[in-house]
């Protein structure tokens, strides 16, 4: 699918679907969804009265224009209260619009920069948003479709988009946002490749190989092989991938920007699958264990975006991949490890993995003196039972830091939730043989408790986390620009993030 800005009346573009749109509420259609209507005779006044069209967000009339203009068919487009307008509503329509033409078979689309000036949002924010939108719900991932579904007819493929503005300072002002719209979308795309790809095809070695193919323009990769956690001491991370036939890799991303105003730490969870280890997982449970390391991709994709956004903010992106597997050398419950900056870990469930691989990562950026670290991991269930599948769990020794984090969700339309670091759930983790365990209190703020396991190996640095065990994969399709599978969270609100760094 291509995407084109361009400066034309709307009406004198020729296409197999026009989509213009109607706030919430509005009977008499203006701007170019009343030239639209002008030119079909009054065609979309009638049928909001005769359709019951309301204009609620998402919501669409399509009919045919038999010919009165040059598109072939019109769909009225509700942008939902005008009160509530905000640039996730835009990036909702731009999947809307996606989706619609997937199901109309139409290979071309002409639309407008929905909402613009009238919403009360400005134009770089809606072409950024529409942009996002249109590229994300165009997202499939088809790579290991066989021969039986090439007996089928070929899916129906939507060729071009063309956003069109007749005023050439508004396409001007559009233009920087659009593209910067589609970079982070191609870079959450990317990132949605990698979870989405089976665990077989996706090992600690591949993920390392997939870092490396973003690096190399205004991205650096230092790689820590076995030999090399070892002699840094990362022996906590590497006890959990003793059980598999994959060598344990770590990864460590720079983007350095001449003078640089702060320098933050970026750490992904990196367990490429997980099995439970000796401890392990139902049958059930495992199924989807190959997202296990969608921390991880979302770094590598916030990294591939990075050298063309161009934040002045220099970024260490890092992460330990290994796999989880109840091998002969698998270590085991009632162990005791030693992680990176000497902290004993007694292990109490070796499906708690994730948080013994990020003791030794966050440990390690610790040591590059990071004025900041934002780790994000597919955690815990616990933060699935208390937040849902669509919410990300955020806590924090920074209430700064956490504001900004949850100003930038908002803007991205990645839901973020704060949780509290409540003192009292930290006894949660202090064991009687070592320093720490990891697992809390059975059934009780197992989140929190995660929390607080990691809130050791970072000290005083500001520092977030993000549990994004719920919305890392979507399998119920909530949202039309996030189709089924990984949704590459984390890519556009950690660079929304930056920009304010």
């Amino acid at each position: 699918m291509k995407i084109e800005l361009r400066q034309k009346d709307i009406m004198d573009q020729a296409c197999d679907l026009l989509v213009v749109n109607l706030f919430q509420g509005v009977t008499k259609p203006a701007g170019a969804t009343g030239a639209a209507d002008k030119a079909l005779d009054g065609a979309i006044a009638q049928l909001i009265g005769q359709d019951h069209f309301e204009g609620k967000l998402g919501q669409i009339m399509v009919f045919p224009t038999l010919g009165k203009i040059k598109a072939k068919r019109v769909a009225v487009i509700g942008l939902g209260d005008k009160k509530n307008f905000d640039t996730d509503a835009v990036r909702k329509i731009g999947g809307h619009i996606v989706k619609l033409a997937m199901q109309t078979r139409s290979e071309t689309v002409s639309t407008v920069l929905h909402g613009a000036g009238l919403g009360g949002l400005e134009v770089k924010a809606v072409a950024q948003a529409l942009a996002e939108g249109l590229v994300l719900s165009a997202y499939r991932f088809h790579v290991y479709h066989g021969a039986l579904k090439k007996k089928d007819k070929p899916p129906h493929e939507l060729k071009d988009v063309w956003v069109c503005e007749t005023e050439a300072r508004t396409l001007k002002s559009a233009a920087d946002a659009f593209e910067r719209g589609e970079i982070l979308a191609d870079a959450t795309n990317y990132a949605r490749d990698l979870v989405n790809t089976p665990s077989a095809h996706m090992t600690p070695q591949d993920l390392l190989e997939a870092a490396k193919k973003i690096a190399g323009k205004g991205v650096s990769i230092k790689v820590l092989d076995k030999m090399a956690m070892e002699k840094l001491g990362m022996i906590a991370a590497l006890a959990v991938g003793q059980g598999s036939a994959h060598e344990p890799v770590g990864v460590h991303l720079v983007y350095k920007p001449k003078n640089a105003k702060k320098k933050v730490a970026i750490v992904g969870k990196a367990v490429t699958f997980d099995s439970g280890g000796l401890n392990i997982k139902p049958g059930d449970s495992m199924t989807t264990m190959k997202i296990d390391m969608a921390g991880s991709a979302s770094v590598i994709g916030l990294f591939k975006a990075l050298p063309k956004l161009n934040p002045n903010v220099e970024v260490h992106g890092i992460f330990l991949a290994v796999e989880n597997m109840p091998g002969t050398g698998a270590y085991r419950p009632g162990d005791v490890l030693k992680a990176m900056d000497g902290t004993t870990i007694e292990v109490l469930n070796t499906d708690a993995e994730g948080r013994i691989t990020l003791a030794d990562a966050l440990s390690y950026a610790k040591t590059l003196q990071p004025d900041v670290i934002v780790d994000l991991a597919t955690l815990t269930g616990a933060c699935v039972v208390a937040l849902g599948e669509e919410i990300a769990g955020l806590m924090s020794n920074n209430g700064k830091l956490a504001d900004r984090l949850l100003k930038a969700a908002r803007e991205t339309g990645e839901p973020l939730w704060e949780l509290p670091l409540y003192e009292p759930y930290n006894e949660h983790i202090k064991s009687k043989i070592a320093d720490i365990k990891n697992v809390g209190a059975r059934g009780q703020a197992g989140t929190i408790s995660a929390a607080f396991f990691l809130k050791v190996f970072v000290g005083d640095t500001p520092w977030a986390h993000l549990d994004i065990a719920g919305p890392s994969y979507t399998e119920k399709e909530s949202r039309p620009d996030q189709p089924y599978g990984a949704s590459g969270y984390g890519v556009r609100l950690l660079a929304k993030w930056l920009e304010g760094v």
